[in-house]
């Protein structure tokens, strides 16, 4: 069964950059993102982690840890920052996951159970789907899961924006819309009532029956 959002996010323990962790027990009672590459020493997932380095600053100010995996042991994790570094300028300083065994990524529906039981000789095409991006609430359920093919850099800026958008709309009864960027009108859900929105946002235009933008509501 592929985890869906709102699904509990599979719990595990595994050796990190950073040592030990138990990941609910890391994640404690903020946000979190996993996000998961084919194999270290590749030119995309080389641009990636950097610039996740770049907006780690970002991610924290929003109450978000970050964490990488590959189904690569931790030394060889080691090995690649200085990589990280010369191609982006960056440093890696969130831990990232050794998955040699291949459990995680087996946990996370990334391979199949049949995938095997180490990294070993597996090319980045065997980890293909090993490309996910996954962030989780403070309940510890998956909140939104994006998968890219290898030859697709992702867009962070993108994971930040939809991280907004989460956790203005878990404290609103709003919704944000297409393209939607911090500050930017949102649209009233349908559980609020006209004479409720008056009260809770002060004002709001009707487009259609069902779409009712307003103003951003302040944190």
């Amino acid at each position: 069964m592929s985890l869906r959002i709102n699904d509990i996010a599979p719990d595990f323990t595994a050796e990190t950059t950073q040592g030990t962790i138990n990941f609910h027990d890391w994640i404690g009672d903020g946000w979190a993102i996993l996000f998961s590459h084919p194999k270290n020493f590749t030119p995309v997932c080389t641009t990636e982690l950097g610039t996740m380095a770049g907006l780690e600053g970002e991610f924290k100010k929003r109450n978000v840890k970050v964490i990488g995996i590959s189904v690569d042991p931790v030394a060889s994790h080691d090995k690649w920052q200085a990589d990280i570094k010369t191609a982006t300028g960056q440093t890696v300083n969130y831990p990232l996951i050794g998955d040699k065994d291949l459990k995680v990524a087996k946990l996370y529906d990334m391979l199949p159970a049949g995938a095997g039981e180490t990294s070993e000789g597996r090319t980045p095409a065997d980890n293909a789907t090993v490309r996910s991006v996954y962030v989780i609430g403070p309940d510890k359920k998956i909140k939104l899961v994006l998968t890219y093919p290898m030859t697709t850099g992702r867009n962070f800026d993108e994971i930040l924006r939809a991280v907004d958008s989460m956790q203005l709309t878990a404290k609103h009864q709003v919704a944000t819309p297409a393209n939607w960027k911090q500050g930017e009108d949102v649209i009233i859900t349908a559980a609020v009532s006209n004479e409720d929105a008056i009260k809770r946002f002060g004002a709001f235009d009707t487009i259609l029956p069902y779409l009712r933008k307003t103003k951003q509501p302040s944190a």
